[in-house]
C-alpha cells in the first residue's frame, strides 16, 4: 500500500523556484551547511571525481567542487534552480540516475522535506559507485523552537501544524545504516540567528525556500494569530530587543560498501581482555 505524501511535491518545487531571484539575501543557512560539507570533504584522502550535487539554489557548490577538479552534475527539486545550473529537476526519492554513476554525492539543505527519506538514502547508495561517499546536511529536530512556540501560543486551543516534522540526529544515523551505508556517521550543530521580530524570521524562511509545503495544507495564519505569535516571540527577546532562534543542522556521511574497505574485527578475536587493557600500570 502506498503511503500518502507528507509534503506537496508540486508546491515544494514552486517554492524552490520562487526563492531563486533573491536567494542570496537569505542564503545564510545554506552557506553554513555547504561550507561545513566542503570542509569535511577536504579531509577525505580520495579524488572522488564524478560528483552529484543535490540542492543547487546557486552556483556556489558547483564552483567550489570544480575548483577541486571534480566533474559536477546538479539536481534540484525546483525547475528554475536545476535549469540555472544546467542540471536535472528531480526529487531525492526519485533520482533519474543509473546505479554506480557517481563517486560522490553532496546533498545540501533539502532532505528535511523529502517524502521518502529512507528510500532517498537507499537510492543515493545505489547510484554511488563502490567506495563512493555521501555527504549530506539538512535542518533537523530542534530547529525553530521559538517560532513553533509562538505559533502554538498565537493559535490558542486548536493550533495547526505550520512547521514541518523534523528528523533527529539519532534517527538520521539509523536511517543511514538501514540504507546500507558503510561507516555511517551522523552528528549535528546548532546555528543561532537573532531577529528583531517574527515577521523577519518568516521572511527569511520563505526566501530560502523553507516555507510550509505540507500536503495537509494548513490554513494561512490569521491576523490575530500573527499578532499573538509576534507578542510571544518578542517576549523571549534579549535586552537589546532581538530574539535568538535556533537552526539545528544534521550532518550525515556514509560510504557505499566495497570489499577494499576496512572491516571491524571479529567478535572475540582480541588477544588482550578489556579488563587487562584498563588495568593501571605499576
Amino acid at each position: 500500500m502506498t503511503q500518502p505524501d507528507i509534503f506537496d511535491r508540486q508546491l515544494r518545487a514552486r517554492r524552490r523556484d520562487r526563492m531563486m531571484p533573491r536567494f542570496s539575501e537569505h542564503d545564510f543557512l545554506y552557506r553554513a551547511m555547504l561550507d561545513e560539507l566542503l570542509d569535511r570533504l577536504a579531509d577525505v584522502q580520495r579524488e572522488l571525481p564524478e560528483t552529484l550535487v543535490i540542492g543547487c539554489p546557486d552556483g556556489s557548490a558547483r564552483a567550489a567542487l570544480e575548483a577541486r577538479g571534480k566533474k559536477v552534475v546538479c539536481a534540484d527539486p525546483g525547475f528554475a534552480a536545476a535549469r540555472a545550473q544546467g542540471g536535472v529537476q528531480a526529487e531525492e526519492d526519485a533520482l533519474p540516475f543509473a546505479d554506480d554513476s557517481f563517486d560522490l554525492i553532496i546533498a545540501c539543505g533539502t532532505l528535511d522535506s523529502v517524502n521518502d527519506l529512507p528510500g532517498a538514502l537507499i537510492l543515493m547508495r545505489r547510484i554511488l559507485r563502490p567506495d563512493g561517499l555521501l555527504l549530506a546536511a539538512f535542518a533537523g529536530a530542534g530547529s525553530l523552537p521559538r517560532l513553533r512556540a509562538a505559533l502554538m501560543t498565537g493559535e490558542g486551543d486548536r493550533p495547526a501544524q505550520h512547521i514541518h516534522p523534523q528528523v533527529d540526529v539519532r534517527a538520521a544515523g539509523d536511517l543511514l545504516s538501514r540504507a546500507g551505508f558503510a561507516m555511517p556517521v551522523a552528528d549535528s550543530e546548532t546555528l543561532t540567528v537573532r531577529y528583531g521580530d517574527i515577521v523577519r524570521l518568516m521572511h527569511d524562511l520563505r526566501g530560502m525556500g523553507a516555507g510550509n509545503v505540507l500536503a495537509s495544507h494548513p490554513p494561512a495564519l490569521r491576523r490575530d494569530t500573527l499578532i499573538g505569535a509576534s507578542q510571544h516571540f518578542a517576549s523571549a527577546a534579549d535586552p537589546d530587543g532581538r530574539t535568538a532562534e535556533d537552526m539545528a543542522i544534521v550532518y550525515l556521511s556514509g560510504w557505499k560498501p566495497d570489499p577494499s574497505q576496512a572491516k571491524p574485527a571479529k567478535r572475540g578475536s582480541a588477544t588482550v581482555s578489556l579488563a587487562e587493557a584498563l588495568k593501571r600500570k605499576d
